[in-house]
């Protein structure tokens, strides 16, 4: 099981110019989420190692168990084009009824697993939050 600490967040930084390609990346993904039930469309997008970014969007499902989230789907999208070795630099976080919206649990994990260093980007009632992983998933873990 490994561990990333604060201090090694420093050298995962995002530029402005990426930050923007995310969010517009996230909010073009919202638009196609599947959300009939509660009218949340939530899109996401993830920057990986190699520079290149992956969308997704949720998938609600009359069993709500099955619905799947914006986060998971951009990290199951990038693995299914690029492989199991996806390195997540940066995902953004985006809903289309600009209401605060971060991860939830499982997809923080998720991302965990491809990226423990990973800078995370969404909105809340005070504006844009920017947050290392480990701070929103402190005791995150990979069987590694």
């Amino acid at each position: 099981m490994a561990r990333v600490g604060y201090q090694d967040m420093t050298k995962n930084r995002v530029s402005a110019e990426d930050r923007q390609r995310l969010i517009d990346a996230a909010q073009a993904a919202a638009k196609n989420a599947y959300a009939p039930y509660s009218q949340f469309k939530v899109g996401a997008a993830l920057l990986t190692g190699k520079g290149e970014i992956f969308a997704g969007c949720n998938v609600e499902n009359a069993s709500y168990g099955m619905t799947n989230c914006a986060e998971r789907t951009a990290v199951f999208s990038a693995i299914a084009h690029s492989g199991p070795k996806l390195e997540i630099r940066a995902i953004a976080v985006i809903n289309a009824n600009d209401a605060p919206c971060a991860p939830c649990g499982a997809c923080r994990q998720v991302i965990y697993e491809f990226g423990p260093e990973a800078i995370i980007f969404f909105p809340t009632a005070q504006g844009w939050k920017e947050a290392p992983l480990p701070e929103l998933l402190p005791e995150g873990f990979r069987l590694k």
